[in-house]
């Protein structure tokens, strides 16, 4: 969430164009699932490839994770004060609805 105050860099800018083509190919699996029930494929093999699509998703999503919590968390936790309370309640609520999803 960008709250108009200028921040460091994000911890996955070196992966940036990474997870851009991850993403694009999930946007393409989106569409190939659009088709697959446009043309009326069989159930399983639709729920086949939603499986497929979610597992990438989680991937993207843990490798975020991962980032926020060795780059955005850790600069936090050795600044200290308030802001490391912050990033690690942000990171647990992530992680909840990651756990949930």
């Amino acid at each position: 969430m960008d709250d108009g105050t200028t921040h460091a860099p994000h911890g996955y800018i070196s992966r940036k164009d990474d997870y851009l083509k991850r993403l694009r190919r999930i946007e393409g699996q989106a569409r190939g699932l659009q088709r697959m029930v446009e043309d009326e494929k069989y159930c399983i093999d639709i729920l086949t490839q939603v499986s497929a699509m979610t597992s990438a998703l989680q991937s993207v999503a843990l490798g975020l994770l991962e980032e926020h919590m060795s780059h955005c968390v850790v600069a936090a936790a050795q600044a200290g004060g308030p802001e490391a309370q912050e990033k690690v309640r942000e990171a647990s609520a992530a992680i909840a609805r990651l756990v949930r999803s």
